[in-house]
Protein backbone atom coordinates (compact mmCIF):
# COMPACT_ATOMS: atom_id res chain seq x y z
CA UNK A 1 0.00 0.00 0.00
CA UNK A 2 1.37 3.40 -0.98
CA UNK A 3 2.22 6.02 1.62
CA UNK A 4 -0.30 8.49 0.12
CA UNK A 5 -3.10 5.93 0.27
CA UNK A 6 -2.24 5.05 3.87
CA UNK A 7 -2.28 8.72 4.84
CA UNK A 8 -5.68 9.14 3.18
CA UNK A 9 -7.12 6.25 5.20
CA UNK A 10 -5.78 7.74 8.46
CA UNK A 11 -7.41 11.09 7.67
CA UNK A 12 -10.74 9.42 6.88
CA UNK A 13 -10.66 7.41 10.11
CA UNK A 14 -9.78 10.52 12.10
CA UNK A 15 -12.69 12.45 10.62
CA UNK A 16 -15.05 9.56 11.28
CA UNK A 17 -13.99 9.40 14.92
CA UNK A 18 -14.77 13.12 15.30
CA UNK A 19 -18.34 12.60 14.11
CA UNK A 20 -18.99 9.32 15.94
CA UNK A 21 -17.39 10.14 19.31
CA UNK A 22 -19.60 11.74 22.00
CA UNK A 23 -19.00 15.39 22.86
CA UNK A 24 -15.97 15.33 25.09
CA UNK A 25 -17.13 18.01 27.53
CA UNK A 26 -20.76 16.95 27.93
CA UNK A 27 -21.62 16.15 31.57
CA UNK A 28 -17.98 16.23 32.63
CA UNK A 29 -18.84 17.12 36.23
CA UNK A 30 -21.56 16.33 38.74
CA UNK A 31 -22.58 19.41 40.71
CA UNK A 32 -24.93 19.71 43.69
CA UNK A 33 -26.45 23.12 44.41
CA UNK A 34 -28.07 23.58 47.83
CA UNK A 35 -30.36 26.62 47.97
CA UNK A 36 -31.42 28.00 51.35
CA UNK A 37 -34.84 29.08 50.12
CA UNK A 38 -37.78 27.90 48.03
CA UNK A 39 -37.73 26.91 44.37
CA UNK A 40 -40.10 29.76 43.42
CA UNK A 41 -38.15 32.35 45.45
CA UNK A 42 -37.10 35.07 43.01
CA UNK A 43 -33.58 35.34 44.46
CA UNK A 44 -33.09 31.59 44.00
CA UNK A 45 -34.29 31.87 40.41
CA UNK A 46 -31.74 34.60 39.73
CA UNK A 47 -28.91 32.56 41.27
CA UNK A 48 -29.94 29.51 39.23
CA UNK A 49 -29.82 31.55 36.02
CA UNK A 50 -26.26 32.60 36.83
CA UNK A 51 -25.14 29.05 37.67
CA UNK A 52 -26.74 27.54 34.57
CA UNK A 53 -25.11 30.14 32.32
CA UNK A 54 -21.67 28.82 33.33
CA UNK A 55 -22.10 25.13 34.15
CA UNK A 56 -25.05 23.75 32.18
CA UNK A 57 -22.91 22.81 29.15
CA UNK A 58 -20.30 20.90 31.12
CA UNK A 59 -22.09 19.56 34.18
CA UNK A 60 -25.00 17.52 35.45
CA UNK A 61 -26.50 19.92 38.01
CA UNK A 62 -28.80 18.78 40.81
CA UNK A 63 -30.70 21.50 42.69
CA UNK A 64 -31.93 21.03 46.27
CA UNK A 65 -34.10 23.62 48.03
CA UNK A 66 -34.13 23.87 51.84
CA UNK A 67 -37.28 26.07 51.97
CA UNK A 68 -36.00 27.99 54.99
CA UNK A 69 -37.19 31.47 54.02
CA UNK A 70 -40.75 30.45 54.89
CA UNK A 71 -40.12 27.41 57.10
CA UNK A 72 -36.92 27.86 59.09
CA UNK A 73 -38.13 25.39 61.75
CA UNK A 74 -37.61 22.43 59.41
CA UNK A 75 -34.20 23.67 58.29
CA UNK A 76 -32.22 20.97 60.14
CA UNK A 77 -34.38 18.26 58.58
CA UNK A 78 -33.86 19.70 55.11
CA UNK A 79 -30.12 19.98 55.74
CA UNK A 80 -29.99 16.26 56.58
CA UNK A 81 -31.85 15.54 53.33
CA UNK A 82 -29.30 17.61 51.45
CA UNK A 83 -26.48 15.62 53.06
CA UNK A 84 -28.14 12.33 52.16
CA UNK A 85 -28.36 13.56 48.56
CA UNK A 86 -24.68 14.58 48.67
CA UNK A 87 -23.72 11.06 49.76
CA UNK A 88 -25.95 9.53 47.10
CA UNK A 89 -24.71 11.42 44.06
CA UNK A 90 -21.10 12.03 45.20
CA UNK A 91 -20.72 15.33 43.33
CA UNK A 92 -17.45 16.71 42.01
CA UNK A 93 -18.36 20.08 43.52
CA UNK A 94 -21.04 22.01 45.39
CA UNK A 95 -22.53 25.48 45.41
CA UNK A 96 -24.32 26.52 48.60
CA UNK A 97 -26.51 29.62 48.40
CA UNK A 98 -27.25 32.05 51.25
CA UNK A 99 -26.53 31.89 54.96
CA UNK A 100 -28.88 29.14 56.10
CA UNK A 101 -27.20 26.63 53.78
CA UNK A 102 -23.88 27.45 55.45
CA UNK A 103 -24.97 27.23 59.09
CA UNK A 104 -27.35 24.27 58.69
CA UNK A 105 -25.63 22.23 55.98
CA UNK A 106 -21.99 23.05 55.24
CA UNK A 107 -20.77 23.54 58.81
CA UNK A 108 -22.29 20.43 60.43
CA UNK A 109 -21.94 18.05 57.48
CA UNK A 110 -19.13 19.07 55.15
CA UNK A 111 -16.61 21.44 56.72
CA UNK A 112 -13.47 19.56 57.70
CA UNK A 113 -14.94 16.21 56.65
CA UNK A 114 -14.62 16.18 52.85
CA UNK A 115 -12.24 17.50 50.22
CA UNK A 116 -15.01 18.17 47.69
CA UNK A 117 -14.79 21.84 46.60
CA UNK A 118 -17.61 24.03 47.89
CA UNK A 119 -18.33 27.54 46.61
CA UNK A 120 -20.83 29.65 48.53
CA UNK A 121 -22.83 32.59 47.24
CA UNK A 122 -25.41 34.98 48.65
CA UNK A 123 -23.71 35.03 52.07
CA UNK A 124 -24.53 38.16 54.06
CA UNK A 125 -22.43 37.40 57.13
CA UNK A 126 -18.69 37.90 57.22
CA UNK A 127 -16.90 34.85 55.84
CA UNK A 128 -15.02 34.48 59.13
CA UNK A 129 -18.30 33.76 60.93
CA UNK A 130 -18.35 30.37 59.19
CA UNK A 131 -14.61 29.84 59.34
CA UNK A 132 -14.26 30.54 55.61
CA UNK A 133 -12.20 30.23 53.55
CA UNK A 134 -10.93 26.68 54.16
CA UNK A 135 -8.91 24.25 52.09
CA UNK A 136 -12.07 23.30 50.19
CA UNK A 137 -14.47 26.26 50.70
CA UNK A 138 -14.49 29.70 49.07
CA UNK A 139 -17.11 31.83 47.36
CA UNK A 140 -18.77 35.20 46.87
CA UNK A 141 -20.27 37.36 49.60
CA UNK A 142 -23.51 39.28 49.06
CA UNK A 143 -23.45 42.96 49.91
CA UNK A 144 -26.28 45.37 49.22
CA UNK A 145 -25.60 48.67 47.46
CA UNK A 146 -27.25 50.54 50.32
CA UNK A 147 -25.39 53.83 50.20
CA UNK A 148 -25.85 54.01 46.43
CA UNK A 149 -29.56 53.18 46.72
CA UNK A 150 -30.19 55.94 49.26
CA UNK A 151 -28.28 58.44 47.12
CA UNK A 152 -30.31 57.36 44.09
CA UNK A 153 -33.59 57.69 46.01
CA UNK A 154 -32.60 61.23 47.03
CA UNK A 155 -32.18 62.11 43.36
CA UNK A 156 -35.80 61.06 42.85
CA UNK A 157 -37.05 62.53 46.14
CA UNK A 158 -34.64 65.25 47.37
CA UNK A 159 -36.66 65.71 50.59
CA UNK A 160 -35.54 62.33 51.98
CA UNK A 161 -33.63 62.97 55.20
CA UNK A 162 -34.30 59.75 57.15
CA UNK A 163 -34.77 56.12 56.18
CA UNK A 164 -36.35 53.29 58.22
CA UNK A 165 -34.92 49.85 57.43
CA UNK A 166 -37.22 46.83 57.64
CA UNK A 167 -35.94 43.25 57.50
CA UNK A 168 -37.21 39.90 58.69
CA UNK A 169 -35.76 38.57 61.94
CA UNK A 170 -33.43 36.03 60.30
CA UNK A 171 -29.72 35.42 59.62
CA UNK A 172 -29.99 37.57 56.48
CA UNK A 173 -31.82 40.32 58.33
CA UNK A 174 -29.26 40.38 61.12
CA UNK A 175 -26.42 40.47 58.59
CA UNK A 176 -28.06 43.45 56.90
CA UNK A 177 -28.29 45.15 60.29
CA UNK A 178 -24.56 44.68 60.81
CA UNK A 179 -23.82 46.14 57.38
CA UNK A 180 -25.97 49.20 58.11
CA UNK A 181 -24.32 49.68 61.51
CA UNK A 182 -20.92 49.52 59.85
CA UNK A 183 -21.70 51.89 56.97
CA UNK A 184 -24.45 54.24 58.14
CA UNK A 185 -22.16 57.19 58.84
CA UNK A 186 -21.54 57.33 55.06
CA UNK A 187 -25.25 57.36 54.11
CA UNK A 188 -26.90 60.57 52.91
CA UNK A 189 -29.76 60.11 55.40
CA UNK A 190 -30.30 59.25 59.04
CA UNK A 191 -31.31 55.64 59.65
CA UNK A 192 -33.28 53.46 62.02
CA UNK A 193 -33.34 49.66 61.76
CA UNK A 194 -36.19 47.31 62.66
CA UNK A 195 -36.23 43.50 62.61
CA UNK A 196 -39.76 42.16 62.32
CA UNK A 197 -41.41 38.76 62.32
CA UNK A 198 -44.98 39.72 61.54
CA UNK A 199 -47.15 42.50 60.19
CA UNK A 200 -48.24 43.00 63.78
CA UNK A 201 -44.70 44.12 64.62
CA UNK A 202 -45.27 47.18 62.45
CA UNK A 203 -47.69 48.50 65.06
CA UNK A 204 -44.85 48.95 67.54
CA UNK A 205 -42.94 51.16 65.09
CA UNK A 206 -45.91 52.86 63.44
CA UNK A 207 -44.84 56.29 64.66
CA UNK A 208 -41.35 55.80 63.23
CA UNK A 209 -42.73 54.79 59.85
CA UNK A 210 -45.50 57.37 59.70
CA UNK A 211 -43.87 60.44 61.30
CA UNK A 212 -40.14 60.00 61.74
CA UNK A 213 -39.05 58.53 58.40
CA UNK A 214 -39.12 59.98 54.91
CA UNK A 215 -38.54 56.62 53.17
CA UNK A 216 -38.55 52.88 53.92
CA UNK A 217 -35.81 50.44 52.89
CA UNK A 218 -36.94 46.82 52.58
CA UNK A 219 -35.05 43.54 52.34
CA UNK A 220 -35.48 39.92 53.46
CA UNK A 221 -39.20 40.25 54.20
CA UNK A 222 -40.36 37.03 52.55
CA UNK A 223 -42.21 34.82 55.03
CA UNK A 224 -43.17 37.30 57.76
CA UNK A 225 -46.57 36.42 59.21
CA UNK A 226 -49.96 38.03 58.67
CA UNK A 227 -52.41 38.42 61.61
CA UNK A 228 -53.61 34.85 61.05
CA UNK A 229 -50.07 33.50 61.24
CA UNK A 230 -49.70 32.72 57.53
CA UNK A 231 -46.48 33.65 55.70
CA UNK A 232 -46.64 36.63 53.34
CA UNK A 233 -44.77 37.20 50.11
CA UNK A 234 -42.53 40.21 49.57
CA UNK A 235 -45.12 41.59 47.16
CA UNK A 236 -47.77 41.39 49.89
CA UNK A 237 -45.59 43.25 52.39
CA UNK A 238 -44.56 45.99 49.95
CA UNK A 239 -48.21 46.59 49.04
CA UNK A 240 -49.17 46.87 52.71
CA UNK A 241 -46.37 49.37 53.33
CA UNK A 242 -47.19 51.41 50.21
CA UNK A 243 -50.90 51.58 51.07
CA UNK A 244 -50.35 52.29 54.76
CA UNK A 245 -47.61 54.92 54.56
CA UNK A 246 -47.58 56.29 50.99
CA UNK A 247 -43.84 56.90 51.17
CA UNK A 248 -40.93 56.06 48.87
CA UNK A 249 -39.87 52.45 49.32
CA UNK A 250 -36.27 51.59 48.50
CA UNK A 251 -35.54 47.98 47.56
CA UNK A 252 -32.43 45.84 47.77
CA UNK A 253 -33.11 43.65 44.74
CA UNK A 254 -34.64 44.10 41.30
CA UNK A 255 -37.66 41.98 42.25
CA UNK A 256 -38.45 44.41 45.09
CA UNK A 257 -38.85 47.15 42.48
CA UNK A 258 -40.77 44.82 40.19
CA UNK A 259 -43.13 44.15 43.10
CA UNK A 260 -43.82 47.77 43.99
CA UNK A 261 -40.80 49.50 45.55
CA UNK A 262 -39.89 52.86 44.02
CA UNK A 263 -36.23 52.30 43.24
CA UNK A 264 -32.98 50.52 44.01
CA UNK A 265 -29.39 50.14 42.98
CA UNK A 266 -29.64 46.40 42.85
CA UNK A 267 -27.36 43.48 43.46
CA UNK A 268 -28.29 40.49 41.35
CA UNK A 269 -28.57 36.79 42.01
CA UNK A 270 -27.24 36.22 38.51
CA UNK A 271 -23.91 37.79 39.51
CA UNK A 272 -23.83 35.66 42.66
CA UNK A 273 -24.58 32.41 40.82
CA UNK A 274 -22.34 33.15 37.86
CA UNK A 275 -19.35 34.04 40.04
CA UNK A 276 -19.73 30.99 42.30
CA UNK A 277 -20.05 28.75 39.24
CA UNK A 278 -16.94 30.22 37.63
CA UNK A 279 -15.01 29.66 40.87
CA UNK A 280 -16.27 26.08 41.20
CA UNK A 281 -15.42 25.30 37.59
CA UNK A 282 -11.82 26.37 38.21
CA UNK A 283 -11.65 24.17 41.31
CA UNK A 284 -13.10 21.12 39.55
CA UNK A 285 -10.61 21.63 36.72
CA UNK A 286 -7.72 21.45 39.15
CA UNK A 287 -7.09 24.91 40.62
CA UNK A 288 -6.52 24.56 44.39
CA UNK A 289 -9.35 26.17 46.37
CA UNK A 290 -6.72 28.01 48.42
CA UNK A 291 -5.81 29.85 45.20
CA UNK A 292 -9.43 31.02 44.71
CA UNK A 293 -9.99 33.92 47.16
CA UNK A 294 -13.31 34.97 48.65
CA UNK A 295 -14.81 37.91 46.74
CA UNK A 296 -17.95 40.03 46.95
CA UNK A 297 -20.38 41.43 44.40
CA UNK A 298 -19.60 44.83 42.95
CA UNK A 299 -21.97 45.40 40.03
CA UNK A 300 -24.97 47.66 40.64
CA UNK A 301 -27.91 48.48 38.40
CA UNK A 302 -30.28 51.44 38.89
CA UNK A 303 -33.93 50.43 38.64
CA UNK A 304 -37.05 52.62 38.91
CA UNK A 305 -40.71 51.62 39.15
CA UNK A 306 -42.49 54.34 37.17
CA UNK A 307 -45.88 53.15 38.46
CA UNK A 308 -44.75 53.82 42.04
CA UNK A 309 -43.23 57.12 40.91
CA UNK A 310 -46.57 58.27 39.51
CA UNK A 311 -48.45 57.08 42.61
CA UNK A 312 -46.19 59.31 44.71
CA UNK A 313 -46.75 62.24 42.29
CA UNK A 314 -43.02 62.67 41.76
CA UNK A 315 -41.73 65.13 39.19
CA UNK A 316 -38.31 63.81 38.25
CA UNK A 317 -35.72 65.49 36.06
CA UNK A 318 -35.10 63.46 32.89
CA UNK A 319 -31.36 63.32 33.57
CA UNK A 320 -32.06 61.26 36.71
CA UNK A 321 -33.74 58.60 34.59
CA UNK A 322 -30.82 58.41 32.16
CA UNK A 323 -29.26 54.94 32.18
CA UNK A 324 -31.79 53.50 34.66
CA UNK A 325 -34.01 50.50 33.95
CA UNK A 326 -37.66 51.57 34.04
CA UNK A 327 -40.35 49.16 35.18
CA UNK A 328 -44.15 49.41 35.14
CA UNK A 329 -46.32 47.34 37.45
CA UNK A 330 -49.95 46.97 38.48
CA UNK A 331 -50.51 48.31 41.98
Amino acid sequence: MSTNRLNAIVVVLSLASCFLSPTIHASTFKVLVVMSYEKDNQWCKEIKEGIDSILSDTSDITYFYMDTKVNIEDGPIKAKEAYDLFQQIEPDGLITADDNAQSLFVLPYLKGRYNTPVMFCGVNAEAEQYGYPTTNVSGILERGHISESIAFAKQLVPSIRSVAFLAKESPSGNALLRQVQKESDKYLAKTSFHLISSIGDLLSIDKVLSEQSDAIYVDSLEGIKDPAGSPLTTRDVIKILADQYNKPIIGANRYHVEQGALCAVVKTGQEQGRTAAEMLKKAMQGTPVEAIPVVQNFRGQRVINVTAMKALNLQVKPIVLLGATLIKTDR
